[in-house]
């Protein structure tokens, strides 16, 4: 048996690679934009992560003024706080 035109196989062979390669390279990489309120967001997060849990400076007035007995507790303002994160309409 005699195979003639080998040559024309490998073409046939070699183009398929070069189609594969192609290809791959063809395809974009996933981007992220994002937008200007978004980015607006972040910053006000990471922000706001760094604030302190606690406000150390109110504290000491605190304790200083239960240590010196100045400090009194106005029951009218506690209650006006409570309604007003409860988000009540009316007091009775």
């Amino acid at each position: 048996m005699k195979i003639n035109r080998v040559d024309k196989i490998f073409q046939v062979y070699e183009n398929q690679q070069v189609k594969k390669v192609g290809l791959k390279n063809r395809y974009k990489k996933d981007e992220l934009n994002l937008s200007d309120k978004a980015v607006e967001y972040q910053n006000t997060f990471n922000k706001i992560k760094e604030l302190p849990d606690i406000r150390e400076n109110k504290v000491k007035e605190i304790k200083d003024s239960i240590r010196t007995g100045t400090y009194k507790i106005d029951g009218r303002k506690i209650v006006d706080k409570m309604f007003e994160r409860a988000n009540f309409d009316t007091k009775v």
